[in-house]
């Protein structure tokens, strides 16, 4: 039996419901990510660091996996290109939502400390390079 998100989960997976056709073309190409292109010209995010995350997740970062908030988030990095797949990993659960709570999040989490605590250049290069080319 496939897992029917209720109306206030923010995790969508390959098979959401509210996921319009249209919306699905723009997730799928990207187009949905041009407002974050513009922030980053803003200088409101930046191409590489933590992908911002929505309210419930990062406002309960404690101790020190808040460094994480200390730099901008940004449009791509190890989380996620780790991830990429996100929506097929949920699909593939019996309860996406809590997946994503007790797996994912975290595993995220450790992955932005970590970027942000081993911060350098090349490796900035190295996930725009494997965002662009796969």
């Amino acid at each position: 039996m496939r897992y029917a998100p209720s109306i206030t989960t923010t995790v969508t997976t390959t098979h959401d419901p509210r996921i319009t056709p249209l919306g699905r073309f723009f997730r799928k190409t990207k187009i949905d990510e041009l407002p974050q292109r513009i922030n980053v010209f803003l200088g409101h995010m930046s191409f590489v660091g933590p992908r911002p995350d929505v309210p419930g997740f990062a406002d309960k970062l404690s101790g020190d996996d808040q460094i994480i908030l200390s730099v901008r988030p940004g449009i791509t990095g190890p989380a996620t290109l780790k991830y990429k797949n996100e929506e097929e990993i949920l699909a593939a659960q019996v309860d996406p939502e809590k997946y994503n709570r007790e797996v994912i999040f975290s595993d995220k989490v450790r992955l932005n400390r970590e970027y942000v605590e081993n911060y350098s250049f090349g490796k900035d290069i190295k996930y725009i390079f494997q965002t662009i080319f796969g």
